[in-house]
């Protein structure tokens, strides 16, 4: 998680304002709440196994399709810029099972599946997820003014209750969501009975007044009877006890423990009994004692973990984070290589790696040109996180290679629709760079995007 819940993007463990192990981006504020976008490779990882076969069951790519936690306490899932589900931690607290989280993302895919989202197809499509939220905020302000122009403007108040309305689903589209979801649960081999316990977690909600309701009711409105048809459903399925792999399970647990861990630390002495030594448990303590600044006890916590399970590559990311955040980047870059040869498909822990090796050069230009290596396999995995851009553009900046810092600057601003600056910065480094070199390609690349629609 790239946590740096306290230094705005980082690249590892999970983001606060921290990123943890693996890239916390702050994002904008919705509905009068901070939202935070959490990038973690191991929660990821997880997610994108159990979700496979309902992603292959719906007819769509694994590799298409994402998965975004967003920092909130507020239940509630959504999808947005095509196939990108966004999760609020607060749902996968309030999940018992990796069935019942999976059991939420079939329902979502079923969303998609249906073309209920075509308002929201085009929002963002190429912009960092970050940029995506945000314009989906404007769109909400729209909604509420009825005034396209406001899609540009800041936060607004009511614009939450206007996104909310924007993004609400009919009971019809609900109920052939849930029947889409059912279908790619028992097509994947799954035990589908996740969509039935969830539903029932939130159906005493319905007696709420809807300013007390969660968002996932508001947008996602429950009645007896649906539930009831799904239950039928679920009972004649054949499927309903057939047990979850225990290595899921054991995932899921650990993935609990450290969204819990990054983001309420102080919670986990009365989540965890003190005679509780599961690798859940004291995966939990050590990250709470490194969000709580305890340095020598979280390094020992991390380094017992590691000796447990030397080939786990996200307890070597943590560990380099702990180390990079307190201040010992030169350190950290051992563990973060480490775990990037373990976990070779994750562009989050490269970044980490990347920018563990820029903090630790120095004078010596060979880490700041493996820092670009890295990171320019990086950005094949993860295309959408401006942060590679801005880092790419730090290590050309520092080997004296000044037009293809601007280069990236200009991505990066283009990713977070700054056109404008765009446009400037491709412009200004072109003519200095080597004719038909990457660099030369992408800045005319980014000149003719950013020069749509200019007169």
């Amino acid at each position: 998680m790239t946590h740096k819940i306290f230094h705005l993007l980082r690249g590892g463990v999970m983001v606060l304002l921290i990123m943890l192990t693996t890239l916390f981006a702050a994002s904008h504020a919705w509905a009068g709440a901070p939202q935070i976008i959490i990038r973690d490779a191991e929660i990821e990882n997880n997610i994108a196994t159990w979700t496979k076969g309902v992603v292959n069951a719906a007819g769509m790519n694994p590799e298409q399709v994402k998965i975004i936690l967003v920092q909130s306490s507020d239940v509630n899932a959504f999808v947005a810029g095509g196939a990108n589900i966004f999760i609020n931690t607060g749902l996968i607290e309030k999940t018992q099972n990796e069935g019942e989280l999976i059991a939420v993302i079939a329902h979502e895919l079923g969303h998609i599946a249906g073309g209920h989202l075509t308002r929201t197809g085009d929002v963002a499509r190429n912009a960092s997820f970050e940029t995506m939220i945000g314009a989906l905020l404007g769109i909400g302000a729209a909604v509420a003014t009825k005034d396209s122009s406001a899609a540009a403007a800041g936060i607004r108040i009511g614009q939450g209750q206007a996104l909310n309305k924007y993004m609400a689903f009919s009971r019809v589209q609900e109920s052939s969501a849930d029947q889409a979801g059912f279908r790619f649960m028992t097509g994947a081999g799954y035990n589908p009975t996740g969509l039935v316990s969830f539903l029932q977690k939130l159906s005493s909600q319905e007696l709420l007044t809807r300013d007390q309701q969660s968002l996932y009711v508001r947008t996602h409105p429950l009645s007896s009877e649906r539930i009831e048809a799904l239950k039928n459903k679920v009972d004649q399925s054949g499927l309903a006890d057939k047990p979850w792999p225990s290595a899921w399970n054991e995932d899921y647990l650990r993935s609990k423990a450290k969204l819990l861990a990054f983001t309420s630390p102080q919670q986990i002495p009365y989540k965890y009994g003190a005679q509780d030594h599961s690798i859940a448990a004291d995966y939990a303590r050590a990250i709470a004692a490194y969000r709580t600044n305890h340095v020598a006890e979280s390094l020992a916590m991390i380094d017992a973990l590691i000796a447990r399970e030397p080939k786990n590559p996200y307890f070597l990311e943590l560990k380099g984070q702990m180390l990079f955040d307190y201040g010992r980047a030169v350190e950290a870059v051992g563990p973060y290589q480490k775990a990037s040869e373990l976990a070779p498909n994750s562009g989050l822990i490269r970044l980490s790696y990347a920018q563990a090796l820029i903090e630790s050069a120095g004078k010596n230009p060979a880490p700041l040109q493996e820092a670009i290596k890295q990171l320019k396999r990086a950005q094949q995995d993860e295309p959408r996180v401006s942060r590679i851009k801005r880092l790419l553009a730090t290590a050309y900046g520092r080997l004296g290679q000044e037009p293809q810092a601007r280069v990236y600057l200009a991505e990066e601003a283009l990713m977070q629709g700054n056109k404008k600056e765009a446009l400037n910065l491709a412009k200004s480094a072109k003519p200095q760079l080597p004719p038909k070199s990457p660099e030369a390609l992408r800045a005319q690349d980014i000149i003719d995007s950013a020069s749509v629609g200019k007169p």
